[in-house]
């Protein structure tokens, strides 16, 4: 199962970020958040795992089906309201010669993507101290 290892010191708010096979990120805010900016920011990240689960699920399902896609696109936009309501919205655009008919089904599946259905039902998140 997934896995990550974040780690801060005193660098407002550069945060390094170990995962998988040792891959290894850098995580900050913007400098509206007194962070600089050197790796994208938390809900940047959310957002880009999404996009990556979206398009890796839809590369899989066309290839299943033997369609034709060239290429899938995910832009992803979290929001907030000013009521506090989040959301994310999400455009796919899927490139080839595919019809109007699969790139549905394609969206519908994009609805039932590991990621989408986890941020869809609640999770319980655990939080304890190291001994």
């Amino acid at each position: 199962m997934a896995h990550a290892k974040a780690s801060i010191g005193t660098v407002d708010y550069a945060t390094r970020i170990e995962t998988g096979h040792q891959h290894k990120l850098t995580a900050d805010e913007g400098p509206e958040l007194g962070g600089n900016d050197v790796g994208p920011a938390p809900y940047d990240l959310l957002v880009s795992a999404l996009g990556a689960c979206t398009v890796i699920t839809l590369r899989m399902y066309a290839e299943r089906k033997e369609w034709p896609v060239t290429a899938v696109h995910a832009d992803i936009h979290f929001r907030r309201g000013d009521d506090k309501v989040e959301s994310i919205d999400r455009v796919l655009h899927i490139e080839g010669e595919v019809d109007a008919e699969q790139k549905k089904r394609m969206a519908e599946i994009a609805e039932r993507t590991p990621v989408t259905l986890t941020l869809k039902r609640s999770l319980e998140i655990r939080t304890t101290l190291a001994t």
